[in-house]
């Protein structure tokens, strides 16, 4: 199907849950107080029972959206812990990157230039993102201005209108705004879909408002689109890179979705990690910013009669300074009684109940998101865990990343197919075998060398090693020729020669 016309809303009817709930979980990522207080005001109706005090005003608002009262809002501390679940679904991925081979040495080679350390750091990224909101596209991009060879592009959920048919993604639609003067908005979009099993990518540029698409408009008339003027036909549609395939994959950070299993196209979108965690994560900020009150409460202070204070001017009023550490004696008749009239008053600080509060909280919120505390530092033991007891401890995050790469891996290699023939058709790559890619995640959790050294030379002593898979569990990560140029020098330096076959012939003449 072609762009959209003009005139169509943007984005179109019947998606306005799914972006609601995508720019709450963008705003507990981006993590700004501000931010956090228009994703709550914006999507929620205001109701009376939100201006009450009580238990009537406590039930009918969560910490965040809380509306402001006389014009200004109470002190409200965020701690950044989504920001920091997103930050570790992505670690856990590809922090140590996948492995990218195929047995076909051409193809190898062309991996290697294609897949660097560039490719793994956008892939990186998108993860990061895509734990956020849900998921992410990765698209291959080519511009012959910037690279030599196709390169990996990323494309938000916030910023795409999927189409799937059981569940296969078969047209997607993004859209960049490349301008806005008030209310006029300017929006790029780039259309992929599957015309005779390969993939085409249309470009439009269209001029609306910021709930209207508007008519569409040259791509001459911006700069960030005029190079795309002169590669694409009179439909918009690029006039090279058709091969078999979209130019782009859909990688969901986590299924089911629970909140979309109904919906059309939701049930087929991934899940955030936020998802089911917001009332958790509105109570922490709500418990760190009752336990810095009780701080600024707790700050020592003098409740000192009103001819104590010191005049500022004619009609400026008069203050005391609380922040004074100089006690300045002051020429005034005791009372009768001969008590003093400064009261001093300072709150106690309730360390432990927050203390309390927060931690169970925060155990709730990395159980329910799928992740380990020892993932995010807690429970750390003081002496060095094996590789065996590190993943007791990290388990449940280390089955979350196992649920993760069952997405990734498929999705990659479709993308790295699809680069491999996009650099034979638009850059002329000859020799190569797309349909050969493998993607392997390997282990996130290692032995250090002492342990291996340490499990080596116990089963040296049981005789129960050969020299090879000695180095094969040293170096897990070594090729088959590696492995066996170290194995010779091994077996050199210690003077070890080949082992001959007892049975063999020719040792009896």
């Amino acid at each position: 199907m072609p762009l959209p016309d003009r005139g169509t809303a943007w984005p179109p009817k019947g998606h306005e849950d799914q972006f609601a709930a995508m720019a709450r979980w963008d705003a507990w990522y981006v993590g700004t107080p501000d931010g956090l207080n228009r994703a709550y005001t914006s999507t929620t109706r205001t109701r009376p029972a939100q201006h009450s005090g009580g238990v009537v005003g406590a039930v009918a608002r969560w910490f965040w959206g809380k509306p402001a009262i006389n014009g200004r809002r109470p002190a409200q501390l965020h701690v950044p812990l989504a920001a920091d679940l997103a930050q570790a679904s992505s670690d856990l991925l590809y922090a140590d990157p996948p492995t990218v081979t195929s047995d076909d040495e051409t193809t190898a080679a062309a991996l290697q230039d294609i897949i660097d350390d560039t490719a793994i750091q956008v892939l990186a990224e998108g993860a990061e993102i895509g734990a956020a909101l849900g998921g992410r596209y990765h698209r291959v991009t080519w511009d012959r201005e910037l690279s030599p060879r196709p390169f990996i592009s990323t494309v938000h959920y916030d910023a795409a209108l999927p189409e799937f048919r059981f569940g296969r993604l078969v047209a997607a639609t993004f859209w960049t705004v490349v301008h806005r003067d008030n209310q006029l908005v300017v929006r790029h979009l780039e259309r992929h879909e599957l015309a005779g099993g390969d993939g085409i990518v249309l470009h439009g540029l269209y001029q609306g408002s910021a709930t209207d698409l508007g008519r569409p408009v040259p791509l001459t008339d911006h700069a960030s689109t005029a190079h795309l003027a002169t590669q694409v036909g009179a439909d918009g549609a690029l006039l090279e890179g058709r091969t078999p395939g979209l130019s782009v994959v859909h990688v969901p950070n986590m299924t089911p979705n629970r909140a979309w299993r109904t919906d059309p196209v939701g049930q087929y979108l991934g899940r955030s990690d936020f998802d089911g965690v917001e009332g958790l994560m509105d109570a922490l900020d709500e418990t760190y910013t009752s336990w810095m009150r009780d701080v600024r409460l707790a700050k020592a202070r003098l409740i000192v009669p009103q001819a104590y204070l010191k005049t500022q001017g004619p009609g400026r009023g008069s203050h005391f300074d609380l922040d004074d550490e100089i006690v300045t004696p002051l020429d005034i008749p005791l009372p009768e009684d001969g008590q003093s009239q400064i009261t001093p008053q300072q709150f106690d600080i309730r360390v432990e109940e927050h203390q309390k509060t927060a931690q169970d909280l925060v155990e709730q919120i990395l159980r329910s998101a799928g992740y380990s505390a020892a993932t995010f530092g807690e429970d750390e033991e003081g002496a060095a865990a094996t590789a065996t007891e590190t993943m007791a401890r990290k388990g449940r995050s280390l089955l979350t990343r196992g649920r993760k790469i069952r997405l990734e891996r498929p999705a990659l290699q479709d993308l790295f197919t699809k680069m491999l023939l996009t650099d034979q058709s638009v850059f002329n790559r000859s020799g190569i075998d797309p349909g050969s890619v493998t993607v392997d995640f390997g282990d996130t959790v290692h032995d250090s060398p002492l342990q291996l050294a340490q499990t080596v030379e116990a089963l040296e002593r049981a005789k129960a090693v050969s020299v090879e898979t000695k180095v094969r569990m040293v170096h897990p990560d070594w090729a088959d020729d590696e492995v066996t140029r170290e194995t010779d020098r091994v077996m050199a330096e210690h003077s070890m020669g080949p082992v001959s076959d007892p049975a063999d012939p020719a040792l009896f003449g």
